[in-house]
């Protein structure tokens, strides 16, 4: 299958999306068609990328001069300390803005390698080769980077927007199946909130996607990508429409930090999680029917998915919670914003809730 091509155009850059296999033995010529060009590259690599692909991307880069940082890739470590890191090492080999950073990696490499990328003199040449499902389908697509604090995710970062996208699916030969679900999270959160033609293309195929295979699984990444793009096209800087892509984050934002973002929830997982809040949230609040609701919790409740809240958390953490929504990013009161749905394919509408409001929604969840 020959490689498919988006280009997104936001503000502030234009950008390809480039999706297909064996891609990173042909980077050179994939910049070169580009006409993408520097001297030197800091390739960001995540330790966990078996040896044989960074062999094949070492050697496809023999034209330009490389420079390698091996990052351990965990929600732990996307922090102030590794962005520093990153940015002494590009000052000690004398990196021009110019020249490139290349992120090999997961969403979390991407995030620390786009926001060093942005700051390096006010703005170095950043390629985003992603690895994981959910970096290809999501993180790498709209430009936004970001670090974590003590205080919650993703609360320092910036909106830097890559100069091209390299989504090689071979990646994902190498990834364990918890990592497929978790890109599947994001795949079909795109199609919850902006098309239900794709939704009920998963709905027939999720199975065939899980288990990679090939039609299906490019076919989604690409439809994903193309739901995403539309949207960062209109809104890059999430002052509106963006917002929307949030669907069921301010729940899973807030149970990842709440478990100090441990191995025993990753994001994806608990994107599925968040959703699941948010659409019995919406019915709740009488704002999706029963028959679309009844669909879309059937497809989350697929027996690889995280099934209920009830396996991560008790009443008692419930206040741990909800401070952790209070403190969401979205927020400019003391209410907590939720993007709620209204039917399959969207539309997705933004509310205030008081945090008893929200306390009281998962204290039921958690009894029943």
């Amino acid at each position: 299958m020959k490689p498919i091509k988006l280009i997104v155009k936001t503000h502030s850059e234009k950008y390809p999306i480039i999706i297909g296999r064996n891609l990173i033995s042909n980077l050179s010529k994939i910049f070169k068609k580009n006409s993408f060009n520097f001297k030197k590259c800091l390739l960001v690599l995540d330790k966990n990328i078996p040896s044989k692909y960074i062999k094949q991307i070492s050697k496809s880069l023999y034209r330009y001069e490389v420079y390698k940082f091996i990052y351990n890739a965990n929600e732990k470590n996307k922090n102030q300390k590794n962005v520093s890191k990153i940015l002494d090492l590009l000052l000690k080999k004398n990196f021009s803005r110019d020249d490139c950073l290349i992120s090999v990696g997961g969403g979390i490499t991407g995030d620390v390698s786009g926001f060093a990328a942005s700051l390096f003199k006010r703005g170095l040449k950043f390629v985003n080769i992603p690895t994981t499902l959910l970096s290809q389908v999501d993180s790498s697509v709209g430009g936004k980077t970001g670090i974590n604090t003590f205080q919650g995710k993703n609360l320092i970062g910036s909106f830097y927007q890559p100069k091209i996208v390299i989504s090689d699916v071979d990646f994902l030969k190498s990834l364990p199946f918890r990592e497929i679900v978790c890109g599947y999270a994001e795949i079909v959160k795109h199609a919850l909130i902006a098309n239900k033609k794709f939704y009920n293309f998963l709905d027939k195929n999720i199975n065939k996607i899980l288990k990679l295979n090939s039609p299906a699984l490019e076919k989604s990444i690409y439809e994903s990508c193309k739901v995403k793009k539309s949207i960062v096209e209109k809104d890059e800087k999430e002052k509106n429409l963006r917002k929307i892509l949030n669907f069921g984050h301010t729940f899973a934002h807030a149970y990842e930090a709440s478990l100090n973002f441990s191995k025993k929830l990753n994001h994806g997982e608990a994107v599925i999680l968040g959703m699941k809040s948010a659409l019995e949230f919406s019915h709740n609040k009488k704002l999706i029917a029963f028959r679309e609701f009844d669909s879309a919790l059937k497809h989350l409740n697929n027996s690889h998915f995280p099934i209920s809240i009830k396996n991560y958390f008790s009443i008692r953490e419930i206040d741990r919670v909800v401070s952790f929504m209070k403190r969401d990013k979205k927020n400019n009161s003391q209410n907590i914003k939720l993007m709620l749905i209204k039917k399959i394919g969207g539309p997705i509408i933004e509310k205030e809730f008081s945090d008893i409001t929200i306390k009281l929604f998962l204290k039921k969840r958690l009894i029943n």
